[in-house]
């Protein structure tokens, strides 16, 4: 089999399919809403060239789509005759519910465009019923909130303790140029001492090591950093416990390029140590 993961999320109109597209987007997989099944082979052949590094692939497929139920057996046939592996995630859900979550969302179902909703319902899973005998994984969303749904896909596709760990991303910043949008948690490091202040530290970065020792020689630094420390180790469980998959934290000195640029590749090179997945940007390093 190629190495390439392709998930098909298909099933009820309002079983939850979007959310279940985010959840698998949050752990890594590349995610398409309503792609045209004819299409499936070409956007495989794409992703599978030799420049591309995508591994994991989530695609939405439903009714919406005019000819998938016609065209899906042929199309996902030729797709493992190439080699690869698809793996189909149904979601389902009582009549009743279905018909609660149309009504709260005021949204048209697309097989009752002129009828009501309870039979729209029923043509669909009529017409869905030999999909959903394929399908690899059933997940009824019956009893689900969209919590408990997104951490059930995760868990459907990576292991337990896998599904439960934060993608972490550090941003280092500078005040002078605002804050990021999308922190979660940001930390103001202008108390440490400044090395813009010293003439041959100036116009070096936080990634220089002269830099960074001069930033965290001191006893206040190095007493930071620990409690620092001791704070991600306290917090990232009750985060991971709500059900938290993506924690942003900003750390900001007043231009960008020395104090939070150190302090950023410490809380990094820390995360990483304990395992989780971390993304690491200087926002600002670059800025004048």
């Amino acid at each position: 089999m190629k190495s390439i993961q392709i998930v098909i999320i298909t099933g009820m109109s309002g079983s939850g399919k979007s959310t279940a597209l985010r959840a698998l987007e949050d752990i890594g997989f590349f995610c398409v809403d309503n792609l045209p099944v004819v299409l499936l082979p070409r956007f495989i052949q794409i992703q599978c060239g030799a420049a591309n590094r995508i591994s994991r692939v989530a695609i939405v497929m439903d009714l919406r789509e005019p000819f998938f139920l016609e065209k899906y057996p042929e199309i996902f046939a030729k797709v493992k005759q190439k080699g690869f592996e698809i793996q189909i995630l149904f979601l389902d859900a009582s009549d009743e519910a279905l018909v609660h979550r149309f009504s709260e969302t005021r949204r048209v179902h697309p097989l009752a465009v002129q009828g009501s909703v309870m039979e729209g319902i029923r043509q669909e899973r009529l017409r869905l019923a030999i999909l959903k005998e394929m399908a690899d994984k059933v997940i009824d969303t019956t009893a689900y909130n969209v919590h408990q749904l997104k951490d059930a896909v995760q868990r459907a596709f990576i292991g337990p303790a896998e599904a439960r760990r934060l993608f972490v991303h550090v941003t280092s910043f500078g005040y002078r140029y605002g804050l990021p949008a999308d922190a979660d948690i940001v930390l103001d490091v202008r108390f440490l001492p400044n090395p813009y202040f010293v003439d041959h530290l100036r116009n070096r970065d936080g990634h220089d090591e002269e830099v960074r020792r001069y930033v965290l020689e001191g006893e206040e630094a190095r007493i930071f950093v620990q409690k620092l420390f001791d704070l991600m180790a306290f917090l990232i469980p009750l985060y991971e416990g709500e059900g938290k998959t993506r924690l942003n934290i900003a750390i900001g000195c007043t231009g960008g390029h020395h104090r939070s640029v150190v302090m950023a590749n410490e809380l990094a090179a820390y995360f990483t140590e304990q395992n989780y997945n971390v993304t690491l940007t200087h926002r600002d390093i670059n800025k004048s």
